[in-house]
């Protein structure tokens, strides 16, 4: 029999956290001999570092399940029920002081933020960057309209520094509960556009791979057939433009794990265009003509980072129920670059 307070996901005694989606899943069996009791008071008491008001969003949120069906925080906890919950993590112990940034706000209601980010900000404060990120310049946003500084903005998931996009964030903590949910068993549906070296033989495809730390180097990820070293990741793809030695692509992520997909093309000998981290920025396809080397140092410098653009993301409303879809334009970097290889491919000579 499992422990009665096991935080476990698919293996006993193992929290398992996504460490891009901020979420953690927990599973108890309640004791034979536990007499009834609510359900938000017996997880406060049997888990750490946790209010019982995060209890309750969660339960309201329909994150906690007893015996596989939701309940209320009001559920009496019976001897050997089987008790699931999935949690979004708290706010990093790090203070975030407002800065007076430009955000592009795509969207916004009491609930929710939909923001388009730019390359080169961070989403949240650390590692070194605890000013200047994405969570300054929204509290900042959010001040305006209450100074006292009880709306605050609550991170849903997150996308890399040097990727542009659409990311959402939510504005109170039972928003947050309800789209963890969704992040958590991947019901949303983003679509990303990558810039990969290489001309891919198929028109679609699915790249699948476990995705955990690459042991010579911790600040990558890596691809393993070792499940024990990773975590599983899918993500699907189709080709929408070949320029010969790059192909623009289309991606939609099944699951979100850590730069997944910069991971999983590298892993199929495509990395990201200009992507430093995983060997996409050296000449990897094309000749050993000066003129071609040349053009492509200037889509480098055109495109300082990695190919990769957040475009367009779906899910259902926290407050409402209703389905929510917004879509980006690429920014000017990218489409700069894209256009670029357009042109080359065109008017390249057939010896090239």
């Amino acid at each position: 029999m499992i422990p009665e307070s096991s935080p476990v996901m698919n293996e006993p005694n193992d929290i398992q956290e996504d460490p891009n989606e901020l979420y953690e899943h927990f599973r108890f069996v309640v004791d034979k001999g536990q007499g009834q009791i609510r359900i938000d008071k017996y997880l406060f008491a049997k888990m750490e570092n946790i209010s019982r008001n995060r209890v309750q969003n969660s339960a309201n949120a329909g994150n906690i399940l007893v015996n596989g069906s939701s309940v209320k925080p009001n559920y009496k906890v019976k001897p050997l029920d089987v008790i699931t919950i999935v949690l979004a993590h708290p706010p990093r112990d790090v203070e975030i002081y407002p800065e007076n940034i430009p955000i592009n706000l795509v969207y916004e209601d009491n609930d929710i933020i939909v923001v388009n980010k730019e390359a080169g900000m961070v989403v949240h404060p650390g590692h070194g960057n605890f000013t200047g990120t994405l969570q300054n310049a929204l509290l900042f946003h959010l001040m305006k309209a209450d100074p006292s500084g009880g709306t605050r903005p609550f991170l849903v998931h997150r996308i890399d520094k040097d990727t542009s996009g659409i990311l959402l964030v939510a504005k109170n903590e039972l928003a947050q509960s309800k789209l963890a949910r969704q992040f958590f068993y991947h019901t949303v549906n983003r679509t990303y556009v990558a810039l990969v070296w290489g001309n891919l033989k198929d028109e679609e495809g699915t790249i699948s791979g476990n995705i955990g730390r690459d042991v010579r180097n911790r600040l990558i990820m890596k691809v393993y057939e070792d499940e024990d070293k990773g975590r599983e990741a899918i993500s699907h793809y189709r080709v929408l433009e070949r320029f010969g030695y790059v192909s623009l692509v289309e991606c939609r992520l099944e699951t979100g794990r850590t730069h997944q997909i910069r991971v999983h093309f590298r892993h199929i000998g495509h990395p990201l265009f200009n992507d430093e981290s995983y060997g996409g920025s050296e000449i990897l396809k094309g000749t050993t003509f000066t003129k071609y080397k040349q053009f492509v140092q200037n889509c480098f410098k055109l495109i300082p980072r990695q190919a990769l653009h957040a475009k367009s993301l779906g899910f259902i409303h926290p407050a409402n129920g209703k389905t929510m879809y917004f879509d980006s334009e690429y920014p000017s970097d990218l489409a700069s670059v894209i256009e670029k290889w357009r042109e080359y491919s065109r008017h390249k000579s057939p010896d090239e």
